[in-house]
C-alpha cells in the first residue's frame, strides 16, 4: 500500500501543471492572434508592399522622378504617364513611388532613434529608482511640456530641412512616451523572483537589465514603436505640406499635397493631390492595423488564458 501511494504521489509531481506554458506555446498563440485579426493582415501585406516599392523604386517608376518636361504640363493620366504630370512636367506616378522612400525612411529611422534612447532611460530609471528615477522622469517631464510638432517645425527651420535632419529632430524629440512606457514596466518586474535569482548569482545590473528585463518589456516597446511610425509618417508629411520638409526636388507626399493648396488644382487637376493623399491615409491606416494587432497579440490576458 505504502508503494502505491509514493508512486501515485510521483505520478502527480511529473504531471505537468495546466499552467505550464511553453514559450513555443505562448508564440504560436501570439501569431494565432495577430493572424484572427483580419485588418492587422492586410495593413501587414500593404507595408511589406510599400517597402519593396521603396526598394526597387528604379524598377517599379519607370520615367524619371526629376526630369521635367515642358511639352506636357499638368497632363491628366495617359498611357505614357500613368497618374499625369505636375506644374513642371514631371511624371506623378514616379515621384509618388520614389516619395515612398521619404516616408518609409523617416518612419522607421526616426522611431529607431527615439525607441532606443526611451528604452535605455526608461530601464535605467525604472531599475535604478531613487535620485536616477527622479532625475530621468524630471527631464522627461520637461520634454513632454513642449508642443513637440512647434519645436520640431522651429528646430527644422534654424538647422535646415533636409531628410537626415528631419529624422533627427523627431528621433531626439519623441522619446519620452516610451522612457515612461518602459519605466512603468521595469518598476513591476524588478522585484520579480528571475530578477532577485540574477542578483544573487552575480549578474551584472546591465546584464539584468537587458538580457532579462527588456525581453519582458518587448512587447509593448514594440507596438507603441508601430503606432509612433504612423505618427511620424504623418509628421513628415505635415513638415513636407509646410515646406520645411524634404527639400525640391526630392518627392515627397506632403509636398506633393501642397498644389491642392490652390481651388483649380483640387477642383479641375485630381491627379496631383488625391493619388498622395490617399498613400498617406492608406500607409497610416495600415501602421495602425498593425498596431492594433500586435497589441492584441502581446495581451497577457489573451495570451495566457
Amino acid at each position: 500500500m505504502r508503494n502505491q501511494s509514493v508512486d501515485s504521489e510521483s505520478k502527480q509531481l511529473n504531471k505537468p501543471k495546466a499552467t505550464d506554458i511553453s514559450s513555443d506555446s505562448i508564440w504560436r498563440r501570439m501569431v494565432s492572434r495577430f493572424v484572427q485579426y483580419r485588418p492587422a493582415v492586410f495593413g501587414l501585406v500593404i507595408i511589406v508592399v510599400l517597402i519593396l516599392i521603396a526598394v526597387f523604386a528604379p524598377v517599379v517608376a519607370v520615367q524619371d522622378p526629376y526630369y521635367q518636361d515642358y511639352s506636357a504640363l499638368k497632363q491628366p493620366p495617359s498611357s505614357e504617364h500613368i497618374l499625369g504630370t505636375d506644374a513642371l512636367g514631371r511624371d506623378v506616378w514616379a515621384r509618388l513611388v520614389y516619395a515612398t522612400r521619404v516616408s518609409i525612411s523617416v518612419g522607421l529611422v526616426a522611431v529607431a532613434i527615439y525607441t532606443v534612447i526611451g528604452t535605455t532611460l526608461g530601464a535605467i530609471a525604472g531599475y535604478y529608482g531613487g535620485a536616477v528615477d527622479a532625475v530621468i522622469m524630471r527631464i522627461t517631464d520637461v520634454v513632454m511640456t513642449f508642443p513637440a510638432l512647434i519645436i520640431i517645425i522651429t528646430v527644422v527651420a534654424l538647422v535646415g530641412s533636409s531628410l537626415y535632419n528631419i529624422m533627427a529632430v523627431m528621433g531626439l524629440l519623441s522619446w519620452p512616451g516610451i522612457c515612461r512606457l518602459v519605466r512603468g514596466q521595469i518598476l513591476s518586474l524588478r522585484e520579480k523572483e528571475f530578477v532577485i535569482a540574477a542578483k544573487a548569482l552575480g549578474a551584472s545590473d546591465a546584464d539584468i537589465i537587458f538580457t532579462h528585463l527588456l525581453p519582458n518589456v518587448l512587447g509593448p516597446i514594440t507596438v507603441a514603436a508601430t503606432f509612433g511610425i504612423a505618427s511620424a509618417i504623418l509628421t513628415e508629411a505635415s513638415l513636407s505640406f509646410l515646406g520645411l520638409g524634404v527639400p525640391p526636388p526630392q518627392p515627397s507626399w506632403g509636398q506633393m499635397l501642397t498644389d491642392a493648396q490652390k481651388l483649380t488644382v483640387l477642383a479641375e487637376m485630381p491627379w496631383l493631390w488625391v493619388p498622395p493623399g490617399l498613400m498617406v491615409s492608406l500607409t497610416v491606416l495600415c501602421v495602425n492595423f498593425v498596431g492594433d494587432g500586435l497589441r492584441d497579440a502581446f495581451d497577457p490576458r489573451t495570451v495566457l488564458s
